[in-house]
């Protein structure tokens, strides 16, 4: 994928905090070098966060992103204060930005070491006031005469890494063939695959394999062509079931959202979540949360097959609950279970800030392909190939 078309969630988010006519804004139109947020005197002008996708050197694709003001006032003012601690959820790195630490920067500077959020402290207004012995992650600069706006840039890249993590990689070697599964169907998004499946794709690529891409129905086929086994299978989770049953027991078998899931997590996490399954009562409420926004089918996996699964997995009489795209509940405590799809969408700290409150609220978290896995019985085997 280019810079241009790399997703968000493979993008490090950068975001910008303050109290009001700090200088949030103006100084991320000079750090950006674009008119990206509204600037005027007035308190107040940034109401809700603002996201923008674009190249910063020499960090590469970032998502820059404006919030309001962490001392608004007013109910309204608060929930534009709660809207921006929101974005925390999302937050590689943190930009404080200000005239002097207050107690709104000290209540965030304490709420991102916490949450071991890395930061830095970025004076602004340096061509009218003067900052002294500042501290390895602060900075003295001025958005309107652009002072030290390069040297901000390069602290942001000292400051945080783009991790390089494999997604299929060191499952493979060159030479080898993988069987990619996956099914057109009226979910499918029209002329094209979706993320996970194009993310693969392009890892055994890379990685100087070769990728044999069929639908459910031509797995037996393509097998039979084949002169000798594939090294793995990957398959879209909703068709396992019928995977499985078609491929012989001695070739490895996984999904694309298991994949997703060791990129972005834990396999174990979401394995030991899953035995939650077998828990379940009468009247439980399970939240299943998906990262991307999209118009829902009539068999749509996440509100339609998933729920259909797991009550005839379980036998029970359970409610089921659902969010999309940004959208997460402040508390998990009602729920019995969290069933979150692979997150291709999210970067990894909005996922992994999910599953840490689950885990400090004492609930299950597991993940769309594992569920489909342990339903249909091959739980160990979808796993079997990370061990």
């Amino acid at each position: 994928m280019s810079l241009n078309s790399t997703p968000s969630g493979q993008r490090i988010h950068i975001a910008f905090f303050g109290r009001r006519n700090a200088g949030k804004s103006s100084l991320i139109n000079a750090v950006t070098g674009q008119n990206l947020s509204i600037v005027s005197s007035e308190k107040g002008t940034t109401t809700d966060p603002v996201k923008k996708a674009m190249e910063l050197l020499p960090l590469g694709p970032v998502v820059i992103i404006d919030t309001a003001g962490i001392d608004d006032e007013g109910d309204l003012g608060k929930l534009r204060v709660e809207k921006s601690m929101e974005v925390l959820n999302s937050t590689d790195i943190a930009v404080v930005v200000t005239e002097g630490i207050t107690k709104y920067e000290k209540k965030l500077i304490d709420t991102l070491e916490k949450r071991n959020i890395p930061y830095i402290i970025c004076y602004n207004k340096s061509d009218i006031n003067t900052y002294t012995n500042l501290k390895d992650n602060e900075i003295a600069v001025s958005a309107v005469q652009g002072n030290n706006i390069d040297a901000l840039k390069n602290m942001l890249g000292r400051f945080i890494k783009p991790a390089e993590k494999p997604l299929i990689s060191d499952l493979i070697n060159e030479g080898d063939m993988v069987i990619l599964v996956t099914p057109i169907d009226e979910s499918a998004p029209k002329g094209r695959i979706i993320l996970p499946q194009q993310m693969v794709i392009r890892d055994i690529l890379d990685s100087h394999a070769t990728a044999v891409v069929c639908q459910t129905q031509e797995l037996k086929n393509t097998l039979n062509k084949l002169k000798e086994n594939p090294k793995l299978v990957v398959c879209d989770s909703q068709v396992f079931g019928k995977v499985a049953k078609d491929l012989p027991e001695d070739i490895p078998l996984t999904s694309f959202s298991v994949l997703m899931l060791r990129y972005k997590l834990d396999i174990s996490v979401a394995k030991e979540g899953s035995k939650a399954l077998d828990r379940l009562r009468d009247g439980d409420t399970l939240l299943i949360s998906e990262g991307c926004t999209h118009h829902r089918q009539c068999k749509d996996i996440g509100t339609v097959k998933l729920p259909l699964w797991i009550r005839e997995y379980t036998g029970k009489k359970l409610e089921f609950e659902f969010t999309s795209g940004g959208e997460f509940p402040k508390t998990v405590k009602k729920y019995a279970l969290v069933v979150h799809c692979g997150g291709c969408m999210l970067n990894d700290a909005a996922i992994k800030s999910r599953m840490e409150l689950c885990k400090e609220e004492g609930v299950p978290f597991t993940n769309y392909g594992v569920v489909i896995s342990k339903v249909n019985g091959i739980l160990d085997r979808a796993v079997r190939i990370f061990e």
